[in-house]
């Protein structure tokens, strides 16, 4: 009994440790970051209340925790094609006046062996 005792106790120091770690900078080609990119895309398209459909410019920050929490900042710009396009990345951006900019900050879950992604946080300011 009295072995397991520290065990238990390392094993609740561990947890702790994981369940409380930061976010660390990871490569914009790191394994599932494009995934949650791509999604946190198609969920600004589905909320954000304009006719028009936004895509990716520029990713400002890639970042993950180690429970596969993904943190990104991106630049999207609005483009001249609507919501129901379905090829949004040839589709041209808007220009001159029209020209809209919209910089994010999204926080994502993935569940890649259920293919499940859960959008924990977005906060967007339009430039």
């Amino acid at each position: 009994m009295l072995l397991k005792a520290p065990l238990l106790l390392g094993l609740i120091t561990l947890v702790s440790h994981v369940c409380s770690s930061d976010f660390v900078d990871i490569s914009r080609r790191a394994n599932h970051f494009a995934l949650c990119v791509e999604f946190a895309v198609f969920h600004f398209n589905q909320v954000y209340p304009d006719e028009y459909a936004y895509k990716l410019l520029w990713v400002r920050r890639s970042q993950r925790k180690f429970t596969l929490i993904y943190l990104m900042e991106l630049e999207l710009g609005q483009t001249i094609c609507s919501k129901q396009d379905e090829d949004l990345e040839n589709c041209p951006l808007q220009e001159g006046p029209r020209e809209k900019k919209v910089d994010c900050t999204f926080v994502v879950d993935i569940r890649p062996w259920l293919s499940q992604f859960s959008l924990l946080n977005s906060t967007c300011v339009q430039k």
